[in-house]
């Protein structure tokens, strides 16, 4: 019987104190990933990925959601305008 691969989530503390075996302790990333038993090209993405938000050149997870709300206000506010538009139109109308 084989049994079905699942993928493992990591939460972010994880993956920052991953990351900081590697960049603060001098670990390589493939001894720090062998110790964590996690694949050493994650651990290098989630260190490139750490070190891009770090630089400003990323967004962190918190900048996702006001982003993703942001987006949500925004076309909402687009969708009233033009509601609002359309009424007007019509109000303009009937009042000639």
């Amino acid at each position: 019987m084989t049994e079905k691969n699942t993928r493992r989530r990591y939460s972010d503390d994880f993956k920052r104190e991953a990351v900081a075996l590697v960049t603060e302790q001098g670990y390589s990333v493939s001894s720090a990933a062998r110790s964590l038993d996690i694949n050493a090209n994650m651990l290098g993405r989630w260190k490139k990925d750490f070190q891009a938000q770090a630089s400003g050149e990323a967004l962190s997870s918190d900048e996702h959601e006001e982003l993703r709300k942001l987006r949500r206000e925004n076309q909402q506010l687009k969708m009233e305008k033009e509601i609002l538009k359309k009424a007007s139109a019509f109000f303009a109308k009937e009042m000639k």
